[in-house]
């Protein structure tokens, strides 16, 4: 047990931009076979300083194969120094990293050296059934009492998915979190407005209607999600849906304001039915109705493009989707940065005012039709595009990786997807630009999904003070 704060701990945002720069990546890699190659957890050179800058330095290699690594968090975070922390002593060791297949997950010690993690338990899939009633874990939030873990179904591969807990000490199972569910039965990404007991969650579609890949006649149907939904974070209990309508497929990644004492966040929706533009959504609290309201506030177009240049799902429109597969907010709630693995773009918006948002900053790198070449090789086309995005906590620094979902991948990049990660530099004025220092490609056998940042990153800790 600590007897002080873990000094990665901040008690607002604006505290933890101050932080000294990260050094170190850990990069979730996913098998590109999905059998005979265990997934794994790499650890790439963060330092500019380093001999090693932009390599991979370490890696955790997986027991099992068909886990299919996708998203993962720490255990603790500064939302530990919330004054309702009942775990104040806790420390930011440990990597929750869930296998979205297999509903395995992984406890990742980087301690006492964090270029050699180690696997320290496995929690089994039908320990997480027999307690929770879910499957296919996803998501995962360090919460000022527990670990917090979404999932996305039931043991036959149907809704509905919700959220369940883990202590933070012992990593054991403690249950579901919903008391009552009310209509939610569609599950993904979630997060929260601490300081205003609120949870959002948002909806991509069950195991079933995700595992083998985009199914056309789900996604024509409007069948996919397209709700939002609010909880009572304290009583565990839905309180409101919002519903962004049947052409709005996949409501997916959520970011609130850091800024505790505000009510806001986004949330980017992958494709729209009617012309296959994407969407940036801004969620807020309507003080005069006491409800919860949301806006469009960003669409981003679909490019044209010539039919030989697309896979079969797409020939018969002649354009490319930019499929906004996640997007980021930096820790002064300034700039949010959008990722569109189809089109092979990442955006940089100034959302200073965040029902005005303005387009500032892109850049082109991969993409289904353009291929674009990372400036370090110009000469090499590329293939996957910007998909999870991570900023530093001092917002300098934007990494991203090019691999979504195995089966989903082979979808749309049907040649494959030979990974890679790129960096981005962010200068004082904000201005963007590649780091042509830090691109990087891994082995063949994997593929590169969410990166989180020794210390801290903007999407993985939640603060209780401006």
């Amino acid at each position: 047990m600590q007897l002080k704060p873990d000094p990665t701990f901040y008690a607002s945002a604006k505290d933890a931009m101050q932080a000294p720069p990260e050094k170190l990546a850990y990069v979730a890699l996913l098998s590109a076979s999905g059998n005979h190659v265990p997934d794994a957890l790499a650890v790439v050179d963060a330092d500019p300083t380093s001999s090693t800058y932009a390599s991979e330095i370490g890696r955790v290699e997986l027991p099992n194969t068909g886990d299919e690594l996708h998203h993962f968090g720490w255990n603790a975070c500064s939302a530990a120094l919330c004054p309702f922390a009942p775990r104040a002593h806790v420390e930011r060791r440990y990597l929750i990293v869930p296998g979205l297949r297999s509903s395995r997950i992984y406890i990742i010690d980087t301690k006492p050296d964090p270029t050699k993690p180690r696997i320290v338990r496995t929690i089994e899939a039908q320990d997480i059934l027999e307690k929770t009633g879910y499957t296919r874990p996803h998501t995962v939030h360090c919460g000022p009492d527990a670990i917090y873990v979404s999932a996305l179904g039931n043991a036959d591969g149907e809704g509905p998915g919700g959220v369940f807990m883990l202590d933070c000490d012992t990593f054991d199972i403690i249950g579901k979190w919903e008391a009552d569910r009310g209509p939610q039965y569609l599950a993904y990404d979630f997060w929260w407005h601490l300081t205003h007991d609120a949870m959002v969650t948002s909806e991509w579609g069950t195991p079933n209607m995700i595992e083998g890949g985009l199914n056309p006649e789900l996604l024509l149907a409007g069948k996919y999600g397209h709700q939002l939904h609010f909880w009572d974070l304290r009583k565990r209990k839905h309180v409101q849906s919002i519903d962004l309508g049947a052409e709005q497929q996949m409501v997916l990644e959520l970011r609130p304001s850091h800024d505790p004492a505000k009510t806001y966040g986004f949330v980017g929706v992958v494709v729209s039915l009617k012309d296959l533009s994407a969407s940036i959504w801004l969620w807020y609290r309507d003080n005069d109705k006491d409800t919860w309201a949301i806006k469009k506030v960003i669409e981003i177009p679909a490019e044209p493009a010539d039919p030989a240049q697309l896979p079969d799902m797409l020939k018969g429109f002649s354009a490319v989707p930019p499929l906004l597969t996640d997007i980021g907010l930096s820790l002064d709630d300034q700039y949010l940065y959008a990722s569109c693995w189809g089109t092979g773009e990442l955006r940089q918006y100034d959302v200073s005012d965040p029902f005005n948002p303005k387009l500032v900053g892109s850049v082109h790198i991969g993409g289904i039709a353009r291929r674009a070449p990372h400036p370090r090789n110009p000469e090499k086309p590329l293939l996957g595009g910007p998909q999870m995005v991570e900023i530093s906590r001092d917002g300098r620094r934007v990494y991203f990786t090019n691999s979504l979902y195995r089966s989903w991948d082979d979808q749309f990049y049907p040649e494959g997807v030979d990974s890679w990660m790129a960096g981005l530099d962010i200068a004082e004025d904000g201005t963007m630009r590649f780091d042509e220092n830090f691109y990087l490609e891994f082995d063949n056998n994997h593929r590169a999904h969410q990166v989180r940042l020794q210390g801290g990153d903007a999407s993985s800790d939640s603060y209780c003070f401006s």
